[in-house]
Formats: C-alpha cells, structure tokens, sequence
C-alpha cells in the first residue's frame, strides 16, 4: 500500500518511518528472501535467497522422501505415497513470490510433454492466503495441484534430507519415492528437462540406472 504525506507539515522521525518501511517493502518483492517457515524446536529455518543451484543424486545417493501429506488447496487430500511409482516433480510456492510466478510457465511446458511417460506435478503452497493461492492457480491455468501449507510444514519435513530452504524450490522424487534432485530457486526449462529425463528413463527401464 503506498504511503501518502501528511497535509501537515512533516516530521522528521515519521518521514523515516516511511522510508524504512518503503524500503523493506521493495526489498521483499525484489526476491523471496527470509521467509520464516515453521520455527519449532528453535531450529533456523530461515529462508534463503535462491539462485536455481541444482543438487543431483545417482541412484545409490537418493534418500527416500519423508511421509508427506496434506489437504489441497481444492478441499482433497493427497499424499507422497499417491504418487508411488511415478515421477513427482514437488514444486514449493507461494503466490506473493515473483520468481515462482515466472517459472510457472516452464513448469507446465515439462509437465505436459512427460505427462504420459510417467511424470507428474504437485505444488505445496506456503505462507501464503488461501484465497490469493487459489488465484494464482486460476489465473495461470496451472493444471497439477497443490497442498494449501500455510505454516510451511512440508518444507520443515524435508529439513534432514535436502531442505528447500528457499521459495520457489523444486524436488524431483523417483519412482521408488527417493529423492533424486533439488533445485534451490527459479528454474528454467532445460534444467528441469535436464533433472527429470533420465529419472523417467530409469523408471521406464530405458537406461541403467547405475
């Protein structure tokens, strides 16, 4: 919301007031950094600026996923375990998140051409407000679902394997229901093809997995 000057004549400390808190302001929607997740236990589970690094695992790496579960934003519920013996792409968002808005379109251009060889998508929606994630999902036409997350619990499940410690992550979840690739910030259509491909292969028995 845009701050609007007094008729009166200004003061010094509310005119930096006004400053800092433009500044803060410009500074969270420059990135979609230092978003507090669930804090319990007193672990730092801050967020980090995310720069699309990419962590890959050879098959004997993976660790498998934790037991994740929740309620979509559409009233379902799913789990990881609905997904055993596909590939899940997890994707983490939030609909105030600039960078996730952006990426959106690179996910569903993945998600429609390796649909049928065994790829799907779930989104985990966090920090957010239902209503404003409900939106985003309608006005960008995106086709897979999402767990509504609003404390940032499914992240918190992540934090002893490869923590997505940054809005938008991406985790790709082999077949087996291991985890087979992180992506720490945006990522872009050849990285993610790049991720997926030979997990799909793998899972269609179209190379060696060793």
């Amino acid at each position: 919301m845009p701050f609007h000057r007094s008729s009166t004549i200004a003061r010094p400390r509310p005119t930096l007031r006004a400053g800092a808190a433009a500044l803060v302001l410009a500074l969270a929607l420059a990135s979609c950094a230092n978003v507090e997740a669930n804090t319990s236990g007193g672990a730092d589970t801050r967020y980090i600026q995310g720069d699309g690094s990419e962590t890959v695992f050879a098959p004997d790496e993976r660790m498998d996923a934790p037991e994740v579960s929740g309620e979509t934003l559409d009233g379902d519920q799913v789990s990881l375990d609905d997904y055993r013996g596909d590939v899940l792409v997890l994707n983490i968002w939030a609909s105030w998140c600039v960078p996730c808005r952006t990426e959106i379109p690179v996910l569903k251009e993945v998600y429609a051409e390796h649909q049928d060889a065994g790829l799907e998508f779930l989104g985990v929606n966090i920090k957010d407000d239902r209503t404003a994630a409900r939106a985003f999902v309608r006005n960008l036409e995106i086709p897979y679902p999402s767990i509504y997350d609003q404390p940032g619990e499914v992240p918190m499940a992540f934090r002893d394997t490869v923590p997505p410690r940054a809005v938008p992550s991406t985790i790709v979840i082999d077949h087996e229901g291991r985890i087979a690739a992180r992506v720490i910030g945006e990522t872009t259509y050849t990285q993610l093809s790049d991720l997926v491909d030979p997990v799909l292969a793998e899972r269609n028995g179209e190379a060696d997995p060793t």
